[in-house]
């Protein structure tokens, strides 16, 4: 990443939002913290939203809320930050038909664009403006004076287009930790790949999984969920603040040894393997496809998925370990 240009608040020009409308379509956890952000920033924005929950959440947090056919009309930027899934629908239904050449459509995921599940006509440009974290951080970041780090991309732009995506960010507050420029597909598949194999699928299915041999083997599941779930914050954190090297220096030494020995053994070849697979299905669309499929038919798999975790041994006990340190044991 040293050869790219990151963008900090020095390098943007705020003024060419001046004249320019920017409608958030959606306010669920995103819309609600780039929104309150921009506005925050001295962002002119309205809100498009159905009817329902959000909508009147939006309302009571004193912005102006349309529907969404009525937002895009008046907007000049459309930022849509509807779930991925729900995207093409909408799209296609409440905010397609009321486009008009000039406009902007912005997106903070390029999911509906690279799998094309919105395909934007002509005349429109297309950027994204992407904070890399998750939306309590991008909130409580910018209250704190700071900012999640960015990624922008112009898909289909014309002379401001970057300079719009640059200031939409610096409205977010991206702009203060940095904003880098990628394109849409490095954006999706990159994010793609890490959930399922890292921050997701990869992690939370191993910290099950070693919490499951540890209560099988007799051990108390208050302690295995210390040992394998609390504690892994703790080397996270080391590791986003020291690196790998620091952080193995820090631990013990028998810790240490202990990462040298068995995890070349977790982490074997086969398991990058599959993460290659991972990855080409990811590229190809065909874990899009899959999950559209899923959600077309009502999602049952996910909705199963879901019921059976919160019902896993492990949620009590971490209810009981989180219960236990955050009010003293009281």
């Amino acid at each position: 990443m040293s050869e790219w240009k990151i963008w900090r608040e020095c390098d943007v020009d705020p003024t060419v939002l001046d004249g320019r409308l920017i409608a958030v379509i959606g306010y669920g956890a995103q819309g609600q913290a780039q929104a309150l952000n921009m506005r925050d920033s001295g962002l002119p924005l309205i809100i498009g939203n159905r009817p329902g929950k959000s909508f009147d959440a939006a309302r009571d947090a004193g912005f102006q809320v349309m529907s969404l056919p009525e937002a895009v009309r008046k907007a000049d930027i459309i930022h849509i930050l509807l779930p991925d899934e729900h995207q093409g629908e909408i799209y296609r239904k409440d905010i397609q038909p009321y486009l008009r050449p000039g406009q902007t459509l912005s997106f903070s995921h390029g999911f509906s664009i690279v799998y094309k599940a919105i395909i934007p006509p002509p005349g429109v440009n297309v950027i994204m403006v992407a904070p890399k974290g998750v939306a309590t951080q991008v909130r409580n970041f910018y209250l704190a004076g700071k900012g999640v780090p960015g990624l922008i991309s112009i898909r289909i732009g014309d002379d401001t287009s970057r300079a719009v995506a640059l200031a939409m960010a610096r409205g977010m507050g991206l702009t203060r930790s940095g904003v880098v420029e990628c394109t849409m597909e490095q954006e999706t598949v990159q994010d793609l790949f890490g959930e399922q194999n890292v921050l997701c699928g990869g992690m939370i299915d191993l910290m099950v999984n070693a919490f499951e041999v540890l209560t099988e083997a007799g051990y108390p599941p208050e302690l295995a969920y210390i040992e394998c779930i609390q504690e892994a914050k703790l080397i996270i954190d080391l590791i986003y603040a020291k690196g790998f090297g620091e952080t193995n220096r820090v631990i013990s030494n028998t810790a240490e040894w202990g990462e040298y020995v068995n995890g070349a053994k977790l982490i074997t070849p086969e398991v990058k393997e599959k993460m290659r697979e991972s990855l080409r299905k990811i590229e190809s669309g065909e874990f899009a496809r899959q999950w559209l499929d899923e959600v077309k038919n009502g999602a049952p798999n996910l909705l199963a998925r879901r019921e059976a975790l919160k019902h896993h041994p492990i949620e009590a006990a971490g209810a009981a370990v989180r219960a236990l340190f955050q009010n003293g044991g009281k």
